[in-house]
């Protein structure tokens, strides 16, 4: 689900994988910092997580 939102967004996070636990870091590259969409794609995820529980 986390691709399909990076791919409907054309921004595409960082996913880290450690056991137990998945981070996921949402960066603009290109402005080397954070942007709106980044906060956007964060808060996406997080219901998505939700989804889940």
């Amino acid at each position: 689900m986390i691709v399909e939102l990076a791919e409907e967004e054309d921004h595409h996070p960082k996913i880290i994988l450690e056991w137990g636990l998945v981070t996921l870091q949402w960066w603009s590259h290109k402005i080397k910092g954070l942007h709106m969409n980044d906060f956007i794609c964060a808060a996406k995820s997080d219901e998505i997580y939700k989804s889940f529980e």
